[in-house]
């Protein structure tokens, strides 16, 4: 049987403790430049998504300690961290870009995956969303934990490359991952024909 996989792009962690300031810049091991260039493709990406008519969502994340499990303490001690994107704090905020008034936004509490975040994939679901495409930080690390959880729940998973950036592998090594092992599509955002439109896949019924 044909049905057709319908698109949403997921913007994963565009916040300011990821995407500007000292924070992200001690913490990130690249050009500081490439941080803004993929920020600002991710913006112009979900103003492709928004012409298209392509479901915009939004994922957050808050790291204060209260959110943080034992494991994550323990790490954070012993690596000497402060936590990253407190509630209330200009580092949790939106960089760049904010959702509409009738876009969806999901809050991982000191978590990686956004299928750990309330309501988002029982959001999915009631609106038949069943090809995320990935915008947002860090490639190998929260875009890649949702995107394995999306292909394990059956989902088709696109990533556009050139609105993302990773932490701690080099980005064609975590992009070529994605690819062999989730069957993921790497586009880039100014390329809507190959993600922003419904397209008919076989299920099995």
């Amino acid at each position: 049987m044909t049905a057709p996989s319908h698109p949403a792009l997921v913007v994963v962690d565009l916040q300011n403790d990821f995407c500007a300031g000292p924070r992200a810049a001690a913490r990130y091991p690249g050009d500081p430049a490439t941080l803004d260039i993929v920020t600002t493709n991710a913006r112009r990406a979900v103003a492709v998504a928004r012409a298209h008519g392509v479901e915009v969502l939004f994922v957050r994340f808050l790291g204060d300690r209260e959110h943080q499990g034992a494991s994550w303490r323990r790490r954070d001690q012993a690596r000497g961290r402060e936590p990253k994107c407190r509630s209330g704090s200009w580092g949790a905020e939106f960089h760049k870009v904010r959702p509409a008034p009738d876009e969806a936004v999901f809050t991982k509490l000191a978590c990686f995956d956004a299928f750990l975040a309330a309501g988002f994939e029982a959001h999915l679901t009631r609106r038949g969303l069943t090809h995320l495409v990935f915008a947002g930080l860090y490639t190998d690390v929260c875009v890649d934990s949702t995107a394995r959880t999306a292909f394990q729940k059956g989902r088709h998973v696109t990533v556009l490359s050139d609105c993302t950036a990773s932490l701690h592998l080099p980005d064609e090594e975590i992009l070529r991952f994605m690819n062999v092992v989730y069957g993921a599509e790497i586009t880039t955002h100014d390329r809507p024909e190959h993600w922003a439109a419904p397209r008919p896949t076989k299920e099995n019924t």
